[in-house]
């Protein structure tokens, strides 16, 4: 078979040749109010997302993802592993807030505040441009760089690349560790070390080698568009109505001149494209919304005498000539879901004390009577500190009819945001038993304002007669039952 009949058309990827080798794009620095904002926009990120692990907000970091100990610090409040329902609500809300954005604004988080693209072409462009002699200018430079430009690019691209990696491992680790990880000696913590290390060399790989191709490739976002998207939510869009066809003046038949369309192909949009598209072609995949292509077209179109618009921010509808409306289903229901979303979580907040209590019964047997003919339940109860500082828990009764509670060791100190499981003995005469159970409640408290009542159930002789070890009750059907609740 012939080799052309395997040949496409055109590329498969803005990034590919048609032959399969990869298409390294330069793209040219478009100068233009777009431009600007989004730079400016782009720092003010860069320094958020460096001082953020820095702040403290209640005794807490602002943001802390401490996976190791399975501890989410997010503005203050502590998610532990028993929080399940308010992390699922955080990150349901988070996730039906980025469906409204696009929904609204299109790729805009792409475009504008997405670290890679926030770092790509701000940050890692800039230096690359910097050395190879194209700075406020970009594309190709006139020769190859090689030699010292080439060794102090990748320098310079190595140094960037671990402040990045320690900054994003201070969200996980904490900056107290991060600094003892810094100071300290390799030999000290390798695997901190081999961890900062391979991260280092993900940031190297990314923004050195595979680049545009995250946001193309290996995003899922962009492949998303088709389902978040609608006709009237906000793109980069062509005005095929005024651009087509492209073209210069051309001469009629009778001599005289014919107008093409506003577009007189120039191709600066392409050549200014990050992803290397052209937008004339339409709604693609590959478009992150930076309007560049928008900053490019502009002064073209200034140079013409034409309105400037050509290539502008606009919905799909609008092109088309249908009328805009802001409000429609999707723009609705996003809202009215995010809105049950926060309700329920700042209801469950709102509720959320410093600890979280959990009375759960041992196996075996359910009860025992004594020698001295006094019954005894064994229970365990398991208390989650939730405070940033050690506290003493300690269990009473709040009934009456029990003897005594054993524990290994009342008051329960409990280290900052740790947990603690002891078994509890709980001894009360046989008499507080009405066919066999008596319900009795738990008072914890820490002496700091935390207090939380724990209903419980004890099992006894279902009769009068001689105990049997308690074995005649012991039905099972209420082994490992939680007695208290997370609060």
């Amino acid at each position: 078979m012939p080799s052309s009949l395997l040949e496409p058309e055109d590329r498969v990827l803005s990034t590919m040749e048609k032959d399969g080798s990869r298409r390294w794009l330069d793209p040219k620095v478009s100068k233009g109010s777009f431009l600007t904002t989004r730079r400016a926009f782009a720092y003010f990120l860069i320094v958020v997302f460096t001082v953020t692990p820095y702040i403290r907000f209640n005794d807490k970091p602002l943001v802390l993802l401490d996976i190791l100990h399975r501890k989410f610090i997010l503005f203050g409040f502590t998610f532990l592993p028993t929080d399940t329902i308010l992390l699922a609500l955080t990150l349901v809300t988070i996730l039906v807030g980025i469906f409204l954005l696009t929904a609204l604004f299109g790729r805009v988080w792409c475009g504008w505040a997405c670290p890679q693209t926030v770092y790509m072409e701000f940050v890692y462009r800039p230096i690359e441009r910097l050395f190879e002699g194209t700075s406020g200018k970009g594309g190709k430079p006139r020769k190859p760089v090689a030699g010292w430009r080439r060794v102090a690019r990748y320098v310079v691209f190595l140094l960037v690349s671990m402040y990045l990696a320690h900054t994003f491992l201070a969200y996980f680790v904490g900056v107290e560790n991060l600094a003892k990880w810094i100071t300290g000696s390799p030999f000290d913590h390798p695997v901190a070390f081999l961890l900062m290390a391979a991260v280092t060399g993900l940031m190297m790989f990314d923004f050195g080698f595979f680049r545009e191709q995250t946001c193309i490739i290996a995003c899922p976002y962009g492949r998303l568009q088709s389902a978040l998207l609608d006709r009237k939510s906000l793109i980069v869009s062509y005005d095929k109505t005024r651009g087509e066809p492209r073209g210069k003046k051309r001469k009629s038949d009778d001599g005289e001149g014919e107008q093409a369309g506003d577009c007189v192909d120039c191709h600066l949009c392409v050549d200014t494209c990050p992803t290397g598209i052209d937008i004339r072609d339409g709604l693609q995949m590959e478009c992150i919304g930076c309007a560049q292509c928008i900053d490019a077209c502009a002064p073209v179109m200034a140079k013409l005498g034409r309105d400037a618009g050509l290539i502008r921010y606009s919905t799909q509808a609008a092109m088309d000539g249908e009328p805009s409306r802001l409000l429609r289903p999707r723009v609705v229901v996003y809202p009215a879901i995010m809105l049950v979303l926060l309700t329920a979580l700042t209801v469950l907040l709102s509720v959320k004390k410093t600890a979280d209590v959990v009375l759960l019964r041992n196996l075996g047997n359910p009860f025992t009577v004594m020698d001295d003919g006094q019954v005894s339940n064994s229970m365990r109860i398991k208390i989650t500190n939730r405070r940033e500082m050690a506290v003493a828990y300690t269990v009473q009764s709040a009934s009456d009819v029990v003897s005594r509670i054993e524990l290994a060791e009342n008051p329960l100190a409990i280290d900052a945001g740790d947990s603690r499981t002891e078994g509890v003995l709980i001894v009360l005469p046989r008499s507080a038993f009405s066919k066999g159970v008596c319900d009795i409640t738990l008072h914890v408290s820490d002496g700091a304002g935390f207090e939380q009542e724990i209903p419980c159930r004890l099992l006894g002789p279902a009769g009068s007669g001689k105990p049997s070890g308690g074995k005649a009750a012991g039905t099972g059907t209420q082994t490992n039952t939680p007695q208290g609740g997370s609060l």
